[in-house]
């Protein structure tokens, strides 16, 4: 059982720590994502099924980088300091509040465009980090210029949101986009400035395993889609054949998305600094296209139970096709071209685009997807024999 360390310094926790596993609070704080990832997912299937794919892309991709982000700061943080005692909990708590405000604004974003609640959430989030890497700061001299760094830089860029967003309310859809585009890239610049100084003492494997654990939220998003496809097996208005085909293709798809990222661990390299940035900011196109992917086969779902809008075939193929193509080409970028040999180790962006070729197929296009997927599974599996 876990004990609070009462008055333990955020001081740096050992980075080569045996035995380093996710706590129970970040396993409570992937809860959270949790229902903030389906809420992001949510709307964009509702989106593209009413046929605003565009407007629903780009709002997805809004609330996705806030749920995304605030996860992996948190994550990154918690590996180097995380001292398990009341300040940090209570910190880490209302991080998780901030959190779910952003999950219960997203429907509205979707509906009107209305960011206030998200922004506000995001914002609570970020303040939280700034004390969380203020006391840092103080308990540890030796990082104490990374963790300042860290603390300036997320206090201005969410003066800039405040400004952006809440102050000057922005309409219409480019705008919006422009300003969070701006401001997502300057998010994305304060760890690089500020590890710059100094890299902080992360942990190995278990900044790999929360990752990991990131993912398996994200194909719940697609395990969800086949669950409703069964469930609406036996809708009077429905196709009973066509959804089981929808639910098996989606259950083959959520497995050999897995295996696909579970078949060899990434290069995640302590050493170079570029590196590790690379792997973790590319495992966000690994997250979206997982949980976009679930939210495409929701559009089809709907069109063969005949529930709420009927999207176009193609549009509905394609909302499968390209996030699951994202999902192969993003592993491809982050693991195979690092770890394998020979011609194959560009195998998984030749089967992201015969994916997206078989969007355009027709009827039987998210069985072919499912076919292909597993394929790639069995094609990198003997690759990876070959090369053991």
């Amino acid at each position: 059982m876990t004990t609070i360390k009462a008055g333990r310094p955020f001081g740096a926790r050992d980075p080569h720590e045996p035995n380093r596993v996710s706590t129970p609070l970040e396993l409570l704080f992937d809860l959270v994502i949790v229902i903030a990832v389906a809420s992001s997912a949510e709307g964009l299937h509702h989106a593209v099924a009413a046929g605003h794919a565009v407007t629903g892309l780009a709002t997805f991709a809004m609330a996705f980088f806030a749920t995304w982000w605030a996860w992996m700061n948190f994550t990154w943080f918690a590996s180097a300091y995380d001292n398990d005692g009341p300040v940090y909990r209570l910190i880490t708590c209302v991080i998780m509040a901030g959190a779910l405000a952003v999950a219960a604004g997203v429907p509205r974003v979707f509906a009107g465009g209305q960011l206030t609640l998200v922004i506000v959430g995001y914002i609570v989030m970020r303040i939280c980090m700034v004390a969380f890497w203020l006391i840092a700061a103080h308990s540890d001299p030796r990082h104490r210029g990374t963790a300042v760094s860290y603390a300036v830089g997320i206090a201005v860029v969410q003066l800039y949101w405040t400004m952006a967003l809440l102050v000057f309310r922005p309409t219409g859809l480019g705008t919006v986009a422009g300003l969070f585009m701006l401001g997502a890239l300057m998010e994305m610049a304060v760890p690089l400035l500020a590890e710059a100084r100094g890299k902080t003492p992360w942990h190995h494997h278990h900044v790999a395993e929360r990752h990991s654990l990131f993912v398996i939220i994200v194909l719940g998003e697609v395990l969800l889609a086949s669950a409703a496809a069964f469930t609406y097996a036996d809708a009077p208005s429905g196709h009973p054949a066509q959804l089981v085909i929808l639910a098996l293709s989606a259950l083959a798809i959520t497995f050999a998305m897995w295996w696909l990222y579970f078949s060899q661990e990434g290069p995640l390299d302590e050493a170079r600094f570029a590196s590790s940035f690379n792997w973790s900011y590319a495992h966000a196109l690994i997250y979206a296209g997982g949980a976009a992917t679930g939210a495409g086969f929701a559009v089809a779902i709907d069109n063969a139970a005949g529930q709420g809008h009927h999207a176009p075939e193609l549009a509905s193929n394609l909302a499968v096709a390209v996030p699951l193509a994202i999902y192969m080409v993003a592993l491809w970028f982050v693991r195979d071209r690092l770890v394998l040999k020979g011609p194959w180790r560009h195998g998984l962006p030749v089967f992201a685009a015969a994916v997206i070729a078989a969007g355009h197929i027709g009827h039987w296009a998210l069985p072919t997807m499912a076919f292909l997927t597993v394929l790639a599974v069995i094609a990198r599996s003997q690759v990876q024999c070959r090369q053991a």
